[in-house]
């Protein structure tokens, strides 16, 4: 059975946005959210529906699925966890409250909204669930701290659910891609300069590389791919039979995993230094 019905969060730009338009073309009933109101606006202005759903405000999550429940009749197909944003810094310089605040928007709002939908699957007797995860779930490289440490939390609990979710009818897959073309660098640049004290950081030469990186125009990493490389992983995961527990995107991705499997640590630890040891590529 090809599931019909499928909540996307994270929808304002780049692979939401992008997956939510290639499936509702496919002849799915997608149900687009974003963070902001005018987002929100865009995707309808689109001919998407759109609800408005803040991770990190569980009161936004459980009003949005109401809503959603509503108005599909209370069958949900399927869900596909995409919102997230990273925040650059040295794990040194990141403070509780930032630390906390990657965590609300990329795991706890996603498990939180998860456990909403998987009640109903269970009761109709199917269900996917896709959680975009990244190459940074898998390996870590510098600067990159708390994203990282959500991506490796996100990646532990979708294990455990999948497993816990065994002849229950509802598949869960995790979504790997490395670089993809997006408003990701940007996002994540306003919250580096609300976040981070340049000035006082013992890692300040190392920021100002970082930022030539983080405000650059178009591919910033070679092997950049456009979010449609994403959409077919999602419609996979969607559509067959048996879907893959893993879909790893980009050559990174790829290449990153293999390299995990058979390097010994130190040797991982010197590639990825050398890979990102400033946080500039």
């Amino acid at each position: 059975m090809i599931p019909k019905n499928i909540l996307i969060t994270g929808c304002s730009s780049g692979i939401g946005r992008c997956v939510a338009a290639g499936l509702t073309k496919r002849g799915y009933r997608v149900f687009a959210s974003a963070r902001k109101a005018e987002d929100v606006r865009s995707l309808e202005a689109e001919g998407l529906e759109s609800v408005q759903i803040d991770l990190a405000d569980s009161v936004s999550i459980h009003r949005a699925m109401d809503e959603v429940l509503a108005r599909c009749g209370g069958q949900l197909d399927a869900l596909f966890n995409n919102g997230a944003y990273g925040q650059p810094g040295a794990v040194e310089d990141l403070r509780r409250e930032v630390l906390r605040e990657q965590f609300e928007a990329n795991l706890f709002g996603t498990v939180e909204l998860t456990n909403r939908v998987v009640p109903m699957m269970r009761a109709q007797g199917h269900g996917r669930i896709i959680m975009n995860s990244s190459v940074l779930g898998l390996v870590a490289l510098p600067y990159r701290g708390a994203y990282i440490a959500s991506k490796y939390a996100l990646e532990g609990i979708t294990d455990t659910l999948r497993l816990e979710l065994r002849g229950s009818g509802i598949h869960v897959s995790l979504i790997e891609p490395g670089p993809i073309e997006s408003r990701f660098r940007a996002n994540s640049f306003e919250v580096y300069k609300r976040n981070i004290d340049v000035e006082r950081s013992a890692h300040r030469e190392k920021y100002l590389a970082m930022e030539s990186r983080l405000v650059k125009q178009g591919a910033a990493v070679p092997f950049t791919l456009p979010p449609g490389a994403v959409l077919d992983k999602v419609i996979h995961a969607l559509e067959c039979k048996h879907p893959k527990i893993r879909y790893n995107v980009t050559v990174p991705t790829h290449l990153f995993a293999t390299l995990k499997r058979i390097l010994p640590d130190g040797w991982m630890d010197k590639l990825l230094a050398s890979v990102g040891g400033d946080g500039s590529k």
